[in-house]
């Protein structure tokens, strides 16, 4: 089963050493302080900038690693950019453009706090593999059915991407493509056989669990983590806790 991390990037370092879960805890802690930061304290968002900018020149991700993965909020920032041309409020000129100044002023924090959020989300994604990020949620008491479900459609993904490949080669070969809208009933039987063969190669592989003491949980072998070792992960969290604290009794 090819069940590679895409998302895990070389080299091996501190940051990837750090147990999944106090990584999950920190990153959601240090995004709900982002989004706690008053939109007019523009100090405040360039410090948490900096800070990202330092996790990953210390993680030694690509740049441009985390700039092809910033591409997933393009329809959130075309929707920000939307904002101060149909919001309410009072209207100032820009340019010669009337804009909305409460439209401004939204665009401005969905932009900010947006793309802090994801790129502090792409930075575990490249620091922490797949199976540990499971092992985290387990840790931090997701419920064991909504880990084990991710679980299965991370690792099974390719498989039935592998699958729908041989079934449109199949088509292919019998002179058979369809791709419009008037062909829509063929697509829907494509994605009907897909289904059923999921189902059952899925089935197959939950006897075969069973059958080897599956009990709902995967194992895992990784060494747990000392203290000492897993504290460097809660820095930012300080660091953005007294950011936002400073710009709150400032506002």
């Amino acid at each position: 089963m090819s069940g590679a991390h895409t998302q895990l990037l070389a080299p091996y370092g501190r940051l990837h050493a750090i147990p999944g879960a106090n990584k999950i805890a920190a990153t959601a802690a240090w995004v709900l302080l982002v989004t706690f930061t008053p939109r007019a304290a523009f100090w405040a968002f360039a410090a948490h900038a900096l800070c990202v900018v330092g996790i990953i020149a210390y993680a030694r991700v690509p740049v441009a690693h985390v700039a092809r993965r910033l591409t997933i909020e393009l329809p959130f920032v075309a929707f920000a950019c939307a904002l101060p041309i149909i919001g309410s409020g009072n209207r100032i000129g820009i340019f010669g453009v009337s804009l909305s100044e409460r439209g401004l002023w939204a665009m401005w924090a969905i932009l900010a706090k947006g793309t802090l959020g994801v790129a502090a989300s792409i930075v575990l994604a490249a620091t922490t593999p797949v199976s540990e990020l499971l092992r985290g949620l387990e840790r931090l008491r997701v419920p064991t059915l909504f880990v084990g479900i991710s679980g299965f459609m991370v690792r099974y993904s390719d498989v039935l991407l592998d699958e729908l490949r041989r079934m449109r080669i199949a088509r292919l070969s019998r002179g058979h493509d369809p791709r419009w809208l008037w062909q829509s009933r063929a697509i829907g039987a494509t994605a009907g056989t897909l289904f059923v063969r999921s189902f059952e190669r899925g089935e197959r592989v939950h006897i075969a669990m069973l059958s080897r003491g599956y009990d709902g949980r995967m194992p895992t072998f990784r060494a747990e983590q000392t203290m000492r070792s897993t504290a460097l992960v809660f820095v930012p969290v300080a660091f953005a806790l007294v950011v936002v604290v400073v710009a709150r009794v400032l506002a």
